[in-house]
């Protein structure tokens, strides 16, 4: 994947933010915010264990879920052509358009 690091088994996306001259991580999947800055990509796996240390001890405190649960389940809106084009590609491969969807984004988030 593209900008994204694995810290102790916790992905974070990794950006530049240049009005501070620094590399920035955030924590995915967290049912809260997580961000950590450094100026290398090593300062920055170990700002992002205490970040995510802390993150954790914050959660196990408040008696909350440090995790985001995911259901399966989302709502996308598109144009109508591109709803349409969805629709006759699905059926073209003997799919539903949910079939067809979720395919398409399986192999879209193997491919980043």
């Amino acid at each position: 994947m593209k900008n994204v690091i694995d810290i102790d088994g916790h992905k974070a996306v990794v950006s530049l933010d240049p009005e501070i001259g620094m590399i920035r991580g955030e924590f995915l999947g967290l049912s809260g915010g997580a961000d950590f800055y450094a100026r290398s990509v090593d300062d920055l796996i170990v700002e992002g264990r205490k970040s995510l240390k802390v993150f954790l001890e914050m959660c196990a405190e408040k008696g909350i879920s440090p995790f985001r649960e995911f259901s399966g389940r989302f709502n996308v809106r598109l144009a109508a052509e591109v709803h349409e084009a969805a629709v006759l590609a699905a059926a073209a491969e003997n799919k539903s358009l949910n079939e067809w969807v979720a395919d398409a984004i399986e192999a879209a988030a193997r491919a980043a």
